[in-house]
């Protein structure tokens, strides 16, 4: 029996349904969440991220500002942007795509960032806030993914949850937000050895290493739930991602599909962020 294909655009219009209502309710005490977009360079596919953030944002009623910088700019350039809009009280929210220019230190603009505007959960505060389960901003991805789970009613608690991938983005807190709904957690990596014999027991499988259609069939325990987080472009021109769709369908239980869920659902808890912050930055949380 084929699994059942999770509808990302289902569930994330739901979603964003409510943020949408959240914002307006917002608005009416004359709060206008705000996301300011900063762009350096003109890498195609963050064009395309950060085009798909702005229109995000105008759908749900936030202000959204994007900042697009010449590939040439310097480093203190970028950084006294980033202190302005700190200061600037439209600004709940600010995203500096990735990745930058190879002449631009990545943790040094991180660092400057407001931790309380940091709506991407990038900066060293917000972290070890999600370390140590302090309240603060969820990281977009592996929040969205939690979402998509509670929403489908998939049971965390007590479950064995395995993580492929041990970025600072997407792999690492993952795990972490796992752990806080009471999975019990293993994360595999590219020095794990035997890789299938340890993805085969989880029972909720989240793959995040950027290999296209990695994860096959031997990899996945019958009837487990596969979150895909990949996003890979094949030489055809078609996305993928790092699960073999097709060849897991029969034996996963649920399974996201990519492109269409994990992505859009990302995007939607950077939205989520910014009321957060909004709230919070008026005092209403």
């Amino acid at each position: 029996m084929s699994a059942h294909i999770i509808n990302g655009k289902e569930l994330v219009g739901s979603v964003r349904e409510q943020l949408k209502q959240e914002a307006a309710a917002l608005d009416k005490q004359g709060i206008k969440p705000g996301l300011a977009v900063i762009l350096v360079g003109d890498d195609a596919a963050s064009a395309v991220y950060v085009r798909n953030k702005a229109k995000a944002c105008e759908e749900a009623g936030i202000y959204s500002a994007v900042h697009r910088l010449a590939a040439e700019t310097s480093q203190e350039e970028l950084l006294e942007l980033i202190q302005q809009l700190n200061r600037d009280d439209r600004v709940h929210g600010i995203l500096v795509q990735l990745p930058l220019p190879r002449h631009i230190h990545e943790d040094t603009v991180i660092d400057t960032i407001d931790p309380l505007k940091d709506v991407d959960c990038f900066h060293p505060a917000n972290v070890g806030n999600l370390m140590i389960g302090k309240p603060g901003f969820l990281p977009c991805t592996p929040a969205g993914v939690i979402e998509i789970l509670k929403r489908m009613k998939v049971e965390i608690a007590g479950k064995h949850a395995v993580v492929v991938g041990r970025s600072n983005i997407v792999g690492k807190p993952m795990a972490m937000l796992l752990l806080r709904e009471n999975a019990t957690v293993t994360i595999c990596h590219s020095k794990t050895p035997d890789m299938e014999q340890i993805t085969s027991q989880a029972d909720i499988l989240v793959v995040a290493v950027g290999r296209a259609r990695m994860i096959k069939e031997q990899h996945v325990k019958p009837g487990a739930v596969v979150i895909d987080v990949g996003m890979n472009r094949l030489e055809t021109g078609k996305l993928a991602g790092d699960v073999d769709f097709d060849d897991v369908l029969e034996t996963a239980g649920m399974i996201t599909p990519v492109p269409g869920c994990v992505g859009p659902m990302t995007i939607t808890m950077l939205l989520h962020n910014t009321i957060v912050s909004a709230k919070r930055a008026n005092g209403l949380v």
